[in-house]
């Protein structure tokens, strides 16, 4: 298991905050798409952060949005350097993945009834 430090910790629910807020807010190409912040992981050094998304659209390809957010990567990185620059040295570099837990848990549950 990975043990995080308090400042990875707290910067960690900021990433993931503010990101949730700029896809739910600044990011009108997902509009059609429910994108959730599921879980961010940042490195000991805060330089990079792996964002994980759980996104449900409803007739549409999940792989589809993930190719345009991972093309808008910069941009997404501009937007949270103007809302946390106050609040950490560096802005950490993001990577984003799709989380598929939810996906997991529900094929478990489907098995066992």
């Amino acid at each position: 298991m990975e043990t995080y430090s308090k400042r990875q910790e707290k910067v960690s629910k900021l990433l993931q905050r503010d990101l949730a807020d700029i896809f739910q807010k600044e990011a009108p190409l997902f509009k059609s798409a429910l994108i959730t912040v599921t879980k961010v992981r940042v490195s000991p050094d805060l330089s990079y952060a792996k964002v994980f998304l759980s996104i449900f659209i409803p007739n549409g390809d999940t792989n589809e949005i993930m190719e345009a957010i991972q093309a808008q990567t910069n941009n997404f990185r501009y937007l949270l350097g103007k809302r946390i620059k106050h609040q950490v040295k560096k802005i950490p570099e993001l990577r984003f993945f799709i989380d598929d837990s939810l996906d997991y848990i529900e094929n478990i549950d489907k098995l066992l009834h």
